[in-house]
């Protein structure tokens, strides 16, 4: 499948079947996660791979939004490091991408969790704190998101989009 062809047949999965993820699935998506661009190659994101379940119910409750986390498989948790490079929110981003059209493209469904929360401090403390405790994370690092990962139990019906020219403009902002 062409890298288009999984962008436009990517969807959101928030129901995951009870089937492992086989390791080499899994190593192929942290691969996209660790070779994923970074500004001026500064290594501003990392990445903790979860598949302990324990753990996965605890990362469940980060906010109110990851209850497709009770049936993932495992889980990747992206954070920044705004001491290594004032691009780290990019960073973290840009790699969340690579991570879910892997997956996308070998058939395993991701679910996102936002956890840094760019217009709320202290909710984004709260959910950060919570994911960091429970993973040891240290507290120079930002915790972005977290990936759940999985089969998908079903397949959501195609999204519908805005009209490309509400959204794409060539040579200015509101040209069509």
């Amino acid at each position: 499948m062409s890298v288009l062809d999984v962008i436009r047949s990517r969807r959101e999965i928030t129901s995951f079947i009870n089937k492992k993820i086989p390791n080499e699935l899994l190593g192929e998506i942290v691969d996209a996660a660790y070779y994923a661009p970074s500004g001026n190659n500064l290594l501003s994101r990392e990445f903790v791979v979860i598949e302990d379940r324990e753990k996965l119910d605890h990362l469940e409750k980060t906010t109110p939004f990851m209850k497709w986390m009770s049936s993932a498989q495992a889980a990747i948790v992206i954070t920044g490091r705004p001491d290594v490079s004032k691009y780290w929110l990019q960073d973290a981003s840009i790699a969340c991408a690579f991570i879910w059209l892997t997956a996308a493209d070998l058939g395993v469904g991701v679910g996102f969790g936002a956890v840094y929360h760019s217009e709320d401090a202290e909710e984004s403390r709260v959910r950060e704190t919570h994911v960091r405790e429970a993973l040891n994370i240290p507290a120079d690092r930002r915790v972005v998101a977290v990936l759940g990962l999985g089969f998908p139990a079903e397949n959501p019906k195609e999204k519908k989009m805005l009209d490309r020219d509400e959204t794409v403009f060539y040579g200015g902002f509101g040209e069509v």
